[in-house]
């Protein structure tokens, strides 16, 4: 199958007059999420109230959505469950992995990785004490720092920041050589590069949906456990839903039989049924295609505004090969020309402390909104547009 891409950018809803390069922080709204989040109100939650669980199928959700999304993470069926959020994914993978390898102590981690990731492993270490520790290195020492003492290692494989790709079947193997397990967070990975899990023989993988995956803000986290791992690894956070039997009501917990028991609270319905017809685009698509046409897209933007703007210094890796499916560039004042863009029409984010980032998406942008956004950014470095006090003024969302 080859993708048309005119054929997906159809199926989005895109604001006239708009060049959205941000659907690496929030994708745009599929055209049909509208329609199937109104009729699961309506034709589901409001006819079948509470039989909704049993007749409109709520409760196989997140096992049904998940194969979807393990279609594009090279995750066979069965082994990736949606719910909850990226933080508490994060948490029962990672309390997951240390529980299998008890003789180390050591959570390893970059200091590229988000945030986030690391507040929630440093918690647990400080949660398990007993000599747990996370110990962070940077981006490009991971490899080395990969030793006999790492119980886990802990990477999102593409830097939120500047796009740096980490080598995913490199680091695993190296880590398993060492005994160690691993982590991969694909929140900047899922829909915007081909990911092999299996392949690449991950022991654990988690993410979000509403990035690349466009389920709307807020959308469902993802977990994968690899089908070695399946019935051996015990979910620290023992949730009714992920009990082998909850309407049992057993005061004992039994976890569920493979991925079902990553599963915690109530699935969000309503999510799901955003992120299903979202999915229902990528079924038009192929990774490959996707992942070809993003970095078209790139290249020429890198080239376009080095050209025009000798001001803006390229944070992401030159070679396309080493970067996820956004580009960054740094600057000073890289939170006032983000506005001055976004005032404009073309909106990305910023990252502190100087990074502007842009992120290409092409099942919604082509090579016409690549030539236009590079344009109107040479316009606002040449004139100075963004040396406004209006500009200037940090919201509360970067």
């Amino acid at each position: 199958m080859t993708t048309d891409f005119a054929a997906t950018r159809a199926m989005f809803q895109l604001p006239e007059g708009v060049i959205y390069l941000d659907g690496n922080s929030l994708g745009p709204l599929p055209r049909a999420a509208a329609a199937r989040v109104a009729r699961t109100v309506t034709a589901e939650w409001g006819e079948m109230l509470i039989t909704g669980w049993n007749k409109a199928g709520w409760m196989a959700l997140p096992s049904a959505v998940g194969d979807r999304v393990g279609r594009l993470i090279g995750a066979p069926p069965g082994t990736v469950v949606m719910g909850d959020t990226l933080s508490i994914k994060v948490y029962q993978a990672l309390a997951s992995a240390l529980e299998m390898n008890p003789d180390r102590r050591v959570i390893l981690s970059d200091t590229g990785n988000f945030p986030s990731d690391l507040y929630i492993a440093d918690g647990l270490a400080r949660t398990l004490k007993d000599g747990y520790t996370l110990r962070t290195v940077p981006p490009e020492d991971v490899e080395e720092a990969i030793d006999e003492d790492v119980a886990v290692t802990l990477i999102t494989e593409v830097d939120y920041r500047t796009g740096r790709r980490h080598d995913m079947k490199r680091l695993t193997k190296i880590a398993h050589a060492k005994g160690a397990l691993t982590v991969w967070d694909l929140a900047h990975s899922a829909g915007a590069v081909p990911v092999d899990l299996t392949g690449c023989d991950v022991d654990f993988a988690v993410g979000c949906s509403y990035k690349y995956l466009n389920s709307g803000p807020g959308g469902p986290a993802f977990i994968y456990v690899a089908p070695k791992h399946a019935d051996a690894a015990r979910p620290a956070l023992s949730g009714w839903l992920g009990h082998e039997a909850p309407f049992a009501f057993d005061l004992d917990y039994r976890p569920g039989a493979g991925i079902e028991r990553m599963r915690v609270g109530t699935p969000p319905i309503l999510q799901l049924a955003a992120l299903e017809a979202a999915l229902d685009i990528w079924d038009m698509a192929t990774m490959d295609d996707v992942r070809a046409q993003s970095i078209a897209l790139g290249e020429a933007f890198i080239a376009g505004v080095e050209a025009a703007c000798p001001d803006l210094t390229l944070a992401s890796p030159r070679d396309p090969e080493h970067r996820g499916s956004q580009v960054s560039f740094r600057h000073p004042e890289g939170y006032a020309i983000m506005q001055a863009l976004i005032a404009r029409g073309v909106i990305g984010d910023f990252r502190a402390p100087d990074i502007l980032r842009f992120g290409f998406t092409p099942l919604y942008i082509g090579m016409e909104e690549v030539t236009r956004a590079t344009e109107i950014l040479a316009e606002v470095m040449q004139g100075a547009l963004w040396d406004r006090p209006e500009y200037k003024t940090r919201a509360r969302v970067t």
